[in-house]
């Protein structure tokens, strides 16, 4: 946003909430709120980082994904549970990531019916440029303090354990 607002209208939606006979809802709806639109803020900053770089923060995530494996490679069906996308998801980052020529599709040595995303060497060089302007601009640049950080991922990771989002 150009310009903030002079006041939180999450607060004030929270106010209304529980004015209007929600009261016990009314934190749980504020927190919900707040995340999504900081979820937002966050995604907007993450996209214009990368956008100089051809690519938005969905593909970014795949091209760190291959950057983080071993060999440079994973399975299609592995990268789409990883990034916990659709498959129709990722073959839309993995076309837009193909066709700049950041990925490749080969088939598997032992499995004919699975293609393997690999990254080229381009892909390597743009996820570097792209990881580092990351790092520098959003992640040092957050607006949270390394306790808030870390009291944040653990309350999320929390919530996102309960909601059944992973095992342990």
């Amino acid at each position: 946003m150009s310009h903030p607002l002079p006041r939180d209208p999450i607060a004030q939606a929270r106010d209304q909430w529980a004015s209007h006979g929600w009261a016990k809802q009314a934190d749980s709806m504020a927190a919900v709120t707040a995340v999504l639109r900081s979820a937002a803020i966050f995604l907007q900053r993450a996209d214009s980082i990368l956008k100089p770089h051809g690519l938005s923060f969905a593909r970014f995530e795949v091209l760190a994904l291959l950057g983080f494996s071993s060999r440079g490679s994973l399975p299609m069906t592995l990268a789409s549970q990883r990034l916990q996308v659709h498959a129709t998801s990722l073959t839309s980052s993995v076309d837009r990531l193909e066709a700049a020529g950041l990925v490749l599709r080969t088939a598997h040595p032992s499995d004919g019916r699975t293609r393997l995303l690999e990254l080229t060497d381009s892909g390597r060089k743009v996820l570097e440029e792209a990881r580092d302007a990351l790092n520098i601009q959003l992640f040092s640049q957050s607006g949270l303090t390394p306790p808030e950080a870390t009291e944040l991922f653990r309350i999320l990771a929390n919530f996102r354990h309960r909601a059944g989002d992973f095992l342990q």
